[in-house]
């Protein structure tokens, strides 16, 4: 099976304290959905369109676990902390069985 992964690159944080709330909820909320955290703001080297950013890489053992994570009341709670406090591009892949 397919493992799943949670891709975060941050463009902006306008509100440091909402993303400071939203680690809060969301790293319990990730770990309740059986997500590890494999990197989280280190050193970034971008190349070609690439825009050293922060970045956040959470794995799960499927794609469906990485789906109901993200549906979770849990990780729904910690978007609303969130709201607009960022600018990110998230996204959810499957990886290569």
């Amino acid at each position: 099976m397919a493992k799943g992964y949670w891709v975060s690159a941050y463009h902006t944080i306008s509100d440091p304290e909402k993303l400071a709330a939203y680690n809060k909820l969301a790293g319990p909320a990730v770990q309740a959905g059986g997500g590890r955290l494999l990197a989280r703001g280190g050193r970034i080297v971008a190349h070609d369109a690439g825009i050293a950013e922060r970045t956040v890489l959470i794995e799960f053992d499927s794609f469906e676990q990485a789906i109901a994570a993200h549906e979770s009341e849990a990780y729904q709670e910690a978007l609303v902390a969130l709201s607009d406090g960022v600018e990110r591009d998230f996204r959810i892949i499957e990886g290569i069985d």
